[in-house]
């Protein structure tokens, strides 16, 4: 394996909302996950759920935790552009 190999990591992610029956009109996550190099995958309720599956691949690299608020602000950041466009 190249050493650029070592450190990169590859997700696959598959997200899709559904409306709620509920009168506020709430759009609701769903979807799932996968490391492509492992096979793991983890299943969605919430986008924020997606760095939670990341985290543990982030910290085996050595990059420091508070990349991950980066990350997580992105996320929320994109679940507002998408909603706004529905």
């Amino acid at each position: 394996m190249k050493p650029f190999e070592v450190s990169t990591h590859s997700f696959i992610i598959k997200i899709w909302s559904e409306e709620t029956n509920n009168k506020s009109g709430q759009i609701v996550w769903r979807g799932h996950i996968t490391h492509v190099p492992s096979g793991n995958r983890g299943y969605i309720k919430d986008l924020h759920e997606i760095i939670l599956f990341i985290n543990p691949y982030i910290e085996d690299m050595g990059v420091n935790l508070e990349l991950k608020w980066q990350v997580l602000r992105w996320l929320t950041k994109m679940k507002m552009i998408l909603t706004n466009k529905n």
